[in-house]
């Protein structure tokens, strides 16, 4: 028997080693650059500590620094070190559970006296120390009871809990770093050392055991992670630029919105804010209207039996706000249109001559979600969906998919949106229909997005819950990814609702249901649209587009006089006759992030004149009036209009 077996790498090419080499081996076989750039190795599609020996023959990759995998595990190994760091800081803590998560780890630790910010640099400073020492990760398979008995005897009650919940099969992995260890099924690096010095502990926050608020409440410590310090100063850079553009300062600033405690979750609209969301929905109408879409609206409140049959109750239904019945029914706030649209289309007899039938509303719906994720018009409770659902032949699925793709790419361009990626989501592990009805409803998506020649990735296992979606990620100007529309195949719905078509030979048949949302939550893109343009919205978008400010009260009636000229020309103006300065006048409303500021004192009154600051601008620029009519016509219109 051949005591060699064979690699296969990515390329296609192969190389047969002995039986038994390490990742870390065969890389240093390869070259050595390779052997010092590797951190781990993934094979047959797993990613693997590089000291795994290899037994089989496998597909090999082998993973350096600079492949983005790599960076999941440099978090990982951080989070580690950090816990160490802790334990050995402030001894009697106990470790629970510590992930890599998007941009950085955190790890949940139970101390009596809860962690502050001003711990962190303490904390940051071991960890210096303990990568510098460069440590080796080891990896060692314990029995069942003898971690229980380790971590029982060192207190660790939460690491017990975790041991005694896992499957009786599951081989309990043990990591450690010199003296000290943590239950972990890895993958980590050789040593402490590759972590480097792109790590910064960002904060602390309160976090309930396994994330019941019925547990006790530990103490999570957040820390960001990268490949070296060029990135790190490269992302804290962003979240200083994140932080000046939070939509919940600007929308204080501008007023716009405001939330409090009596309506959480919920926005209390003021009117300029709410002229935004107008504009933002007439915008949508008016697309759609072009588009060949029909426009509904159905009810807030369903039976509870509607929601059973359709399949959300099961799914959603602890995400639902429901009436303390005073009849024997039970009612729910609807979180999501679709039932209802499905009711609607049930409306009289279809034939294949009416499809498709493309069926939009601007629908408000309720979901719960924990008072300690909602986050401004980002994270809500009630929100509006620019809805549509799109009943069609399967033979239409493509031409519909490729028509909605180009409809909301068009969309997310008008609003100053290019780099826009495609996620495909197939079937979750909790789902409604036969895995025959998904592999129908999966082929005809791909074949779409065949159809439109975009590029996508990839998300498996993210569908909705009854059929398989394309996901619209948009990248705002500061380099963040903000998922919003989706496109989603249905072969489930229609038939559990008893919608049909008739088709050529008489037939009646359930027809596709195809979902599109385009903004996905109107408050949420109002939010994104804030960041994005850090407050300095396009003339066509500010729900206050000009102020017309007097230099001196001697000019308030030709202020009023420009005031009215301009509103008689679509242009949203607002007066500002305070006893104050100008320049007062001019930061009060720059603050405000109005675009334009038009001045107007003795000489510009004489010469019928207006004084002109655009925001972000020190510069002014004298112009008649109807020549700054004309001027601004054109811009201030929506990109359709």
């Amino acid at each position: 028997m051949s005591n060699n077996i064979t690699i296969t790498f990515p390329d296609g090419n192969t190389k047969s080693v002995e039986k038994g080499i390490s990742g870390f081996e065969l890389a240093s076989q390869i070259s050595k650059s390779l052997a010092k750039e590797s951190v781990a190795i993934k094979i047959d599609e797993k990613i693997c500590d590089l000291s795994l020996p290899l037994n089989n023959d496998c597909k090999v990759v082998i993973i350096k620094r600079e492949n983005a995998e790599a960076l999941d595990i440099i978090r990982h190994d951080c989070a580690h070190v950090m816990a160490e760091a802790v334990q050995s800081l402030y001894p009697g803590t106990q470790v629970t559970i510590g992930p890599s998560i998007e941009n950085g780890f955190y790890y949940d630790f139970a101390r009596k006296e809860p962690f502050t910010i001003a711990d962190l640099p303490k904390i940051e400073k071991k960890m210096h120390d303990i990568i510098n020492n460069g440590e080796k990760f080891t990896r060692e398979v314990w029995s069942r009871s003898e971690a229980i008995k380790f971590f029982k005897d060192k207190g660790e009650e939460y690491k017990v809990e975790l041991i005694q919940e896992l499957n009786s099969e599951e081989e309990i992995s043990i990591y450690k770093q010199g003296e000290w260890l943590d239950l972990c099924r890895g993958p980590h690096m050789n040593n402490t050392k590759q972590i480097g010095r792109g790590f910064k502990l960002m904060k602390v926050a309160g976090a309930y055991w396994r994330g019941d608020s019925k547990n006790v409440m530990l103490t999570r410590i957040y820390g960001t992670a990268w490949r070296n310090e060029k990135e790190l100063e490269s992302y804290l850079k962003q979240i200083e630029e994140a932080e000046k553009r939070d939509h919940r300062k600007l929308g204080k600033e501008m007023n716009l919105f405001h939330f409090q405690e009596e309506a959480p979750g919920a926005v209390f609209w003021h009117p300029k804010g709410w002229k935004l969301f107008q504009s933002l929905i007439n915008y949508m109408r008016l697309r759609q209207d072009r588009a060949g879409y029909v426009e509904t609206n159905t009810p807030d409140l369903l039976d509870k039996s509607l929601w059973e049959a359709s399949g959300h109750w099961e799914k959603f239904g602890d995400n639902m706000f429901t009436t303390d019945p005073k009849e024997e029914k039970v009612f729910a706030i609807k979180p999501m249109n679709c039932p209802g649209a499905v009711e609607v289309y049930k409306q009289g007899l279809k034939s294949y001559r009416d499809l498709p039938l493309r069926m939009s509303e601007f629908g408000k719906v309720h979901r719960y979600e924990p008072s300690g994720a909602l986050h401004g018009l980002m994270r809500v409770r009630a929100f509006t969906q620019d809805d549509a659902h799109i009943f069609c032949t399967e033979d239409q699925i493509t031409e519909e998919s490729k028509t909605v793709c180009d409809l909301i790419l068009s969309i997310y361009k008008d609003f100053g949106f290019d780099d826009v990626r495609i996620k495909f989501s197939d079937r979750p592990e909790k789902r409604v229909g036969d895995d025959v009805v998904w592999d129908k409803a999966e082929e005809a998506l791909r074949l779409a997005m065949e159809a439109t020649g975009l590029e996508y990735t990839l998300n498996p296992g993210e569908g909705a819950f009854y059929g398989p979606k394309l996901e619209f990620v948009l990248r705002d100007a500061i380099g963040r990814d903000w998922q919003c529309g989706t496109l989603q195949v249905d072969l489930n719905l229609p038939e559990r609702l008893g919608a049909t078509y008739v088709d050529e030979d008489g037939q009646k048949i359930a027809p596709v249901m195809l979902h599109r949302a385009l903004f996905g939550s109107l408050e949420r893109f109002t939010g994104i649209l804030i960041e994005h343009y850090a407050g300095h919205l396009p003339l066509w978008l500010s729900p206050s587009q000009i102020v017309v400010a007097t230099i001196t009260s001697e000019t308030d009636n030709y202020a009023f006089e420009v005031k009215d000229k301009l509103i008689e020309n679509n242009l949203r103006t607002e007066i500002d006759i305070r006893n104050e300065k100008i320049g007062y006048k001019i930061r009060e409303h720059s603050n405000s992030k109005i675009p334009i500021i038009l001045a107007v004192g003795k000489k510009e009154s004489e010469d019928r004149t207006v004084s002109i600051r655009r925001i972000g601008s020190s510069d002014t620029k004298i112009m008649k009036l109807e020549e700054l009519i004309n001027s601004l016509q054109k811009e201030s219109l929506s990109p359709i209009e």
